[in-house]
């Protein structure tokens, strides 16, 4: 079973909104996810409402194998240094 953390597009037409989603790399994009990791609002102002993920299901996935899409791995990033931030 390979798992891919991705993101899964919901929302109204025009008006986007992702959920970051671990799920089977052979679903399709709208395929049923194993578990929700967070979410994605790409309208949000500031990169604390645009992006929310839970970091510890995140690196418990990516301890079990789980691959980062491109897209995830910058978000994780940009919430990642949101995070060192706040610490400080």
């Amino acid at each position: 079973m390979a798992v891919v953390i991705r993101l899964q597009r919901i929302g109204k037409p025009k008006q986007a909104y992702f959920r970051v989603v671990a799920v089977e790399k052979r679903r399709g994009p709208h395929g049923e996810p194993l578990e929700i990791l967070g979410s994605y609002d790409p309208r949000g102002e500031k990169i604390k409402d645009k992006v929310r993920i839970r970091q510890d299901r995140v690196e418990h996935w990516i301890k079990k194998g789980a691959k980062p899409s491109e897209t995830v791995g910058s978000l994780l990033r940009q919430a990642s240094a949101k995070a060192d931030k706040a610490a400080s």
